[in-house]
């Protein structure tokens, strides 16, 4: 029974939900069936007492609530399963319920419904303020925002045509709110699927883009937080010159962030942080602190955390563009501050890691080596990350046996694992020119102005300032 639909949707109620789903059950306003009540109290104990669900006992339970309910009778295994599919439907109304009216706002504007299809002016009125007040009271003021206030002029609308048929309408505030709401949402999707497209190489049709884009234009819709954030956001995604269109995105998203929820906050943070970690492995000048002046203040605002956890790569990737700017000390109290966010599979590795990257940084070789050695790498990525770092410390401490074998070890490595794509490209290339520095004659001008020339070249090259100071040094 544990892998059934009904026990399955079960096991993810947490202790409220549970009570009041009990709550929901025994209500007759809800239910009709005292079979369902015995069901959800033997799933409770189940719960309760960490064992899995028996069938027959699940019967059991039935047939203490329902008299033509009694174990032997033909058919009590189709009896079961109907029980529960009729639970499970329960179930799903209570979720529905819940969804329906959480948002105490969003019921108002339900209100302003049921008073308008009764008649009753007085109290639609009054709905109706209050629902325009609950709304206002809220900071957010986002598509939703936009959105509900479409649905109450457009409730405003429907009873006045039916009742002031010769007076003006509020169509066009109507209108207006619908076609913010909209053009927002648009523009939110275009952003979320010209992202997606860069990372997994497909195509996404995105309708109406163009005229939606003409139009922000021509009536300065930009001007409105909701549309301009992602008016500017899918400009800097898309155009080859972005620079001015990501400046006054972050001006926007500086000023204005106050007016957004949580979630629709760190979607646009990491919209940005995204594309300024792809141009930083473009080798595009200005982006360095541009993206961590992006992750710092999402750090600020809680933005980057998945159930209370730092992922891994964004704790790698704070750590590295702090250190690529130069903020040694606030890696490293990055580091120490937020070792324990992290996921505990990954925590001792993550941090050392970058604790080492922080010590070769210092040029303190020796630290970072004992944080290398004290950390088991079974993430691939963080694995080479952690070699290239040895790579560096072999070649600058001129230790050339070791930096030969580790050289000969780590291209073996990268050869077996053959679906990294980007990173395996860029990791064979940070080998192969940390083998021609070794081999190079750097008293010949022209070998070095050859191999700098091919260093520049590279567009996938993550090493490449390194290894153009290691070719001038």
């Amino acid at each position: 029974m544990e892998n059934t639909l009904l026990f399955e949707a079960f096991a993810t109620l947490r202790a409220p939900e549970l009570r009041e789903f009990g709550k929901f059950v025994r209500s007759p306003f809800f239910n009709s069936r005292s079979d369902l009540v015995g069901l959800y109290e033997y799933l409770l104990q189940c719960r309760e007492t960490s064992i899995s669900p028996v069938p027959e006992q699940a019967y059991t339970s039935l047939a203490r609530y329902a008299a033509n309910a009694r174990k032997g009778k033909t058919g009590w295994n189709q009896k079961l399963r109907l029980a529960n599919s009729a639970l499970l439907a329960l179930l799903e109304k209570y979720w529905i319920y819940k969804e329906k009216f959480e948002d105490a706002d969003r019921a108002g504007i339900r209100l302003i419904a049921a008073y308008r299809k009764r008649n009753l002016e007085k109290h639609f009125q009054i709905a109706l303020r209050e629902a325009r007040r609950g709304r206002e009271r809220l900071p957010w003021r986002h598509a939703d925002y936009y959105h509900d206030l479409h649905l109450i002029d457009w409730e405003q609308y429907q009873f006045e045509t039916s009742t002031r048929r010769t007076e003006t309408l509020n169509l066009q505030a109507t209108s207006d709110h619908m076609d913010t709401a909209f053009i927002a949402r648009k523009l939110r999707l275009a952003c979320l699927a010209l992202s997606h497209q860069a990372v997994f190489k497909t195509e996404y049709r995105v309708g109406l883009l163009d005229q939606v884009l003409d139009y922000v234009l021509d009536t300065n819709m930009e001007q409105i937080p909701a549309v301009g954030l992602y008016f500017y956001c899918y400009k800097f995604l898309s155009d080859p010159v972005p620079d001015a269109y990501f400046a006054r995105f972050r001006e926007m998203l500086r000023t204005h962030d106050a007016l957004l929820p949580p979630d629709e906050l760190r979607t646009l943070y990491l919209l940005a942080i995204n594309f300024g970690i792809k141009k930083i492995n473009e080798s595009a000048a200005g982006w360095l602190q541009a993206t961590l002046d992006l992750y710092k203040s999402a750090l600020r605002r809680d933005l980057l955390l998945e159930n209370g956890l730092f992922s891994r790569f964004a704790f790698n990737n704070i750590a590295a563009i702090a250190l690529r700017v130069g903020e040694l000390d606030w890696a490293e109290t990055f580091v120490l501050e937020n070792k324990a966010r992290l996921e505990r599979h990954w925590r001792e590795a993550t941090a050392g890691l970058n604790l080492a990257r922080i010590a070769y940084a210092r040029r303190d070789y020796r630290t970072a080596l004992l944080n290398l050695q004290r950390s088991d790498y079974k993430d691939l990525i963080n694995n080479l990350i952690a070699k290239t770092l040895q790579l560096k410390i072999y070649y600058e401490t001129a230790e050339y046996d070791l930096l030969d074998s580790h050289l000969a070890s780590m291209k073996n490595f990268i050869r077996r694992h053959t679906a990294i794509g980007y990173h395996r490209t860029n990791y064979s290339r940070i080998v192969h020119y940390t083998r021609q520095l070794v081999d190079l004659n750097h008293r010949d001008a022209a070998a070095v102005a050859a191999l700098r020339q091919k260093i520049e070249a590279e567009e996938i090259l993550t090493e490449k300032e390194w290894l153009l100071e290691m070719l001038e040094g």
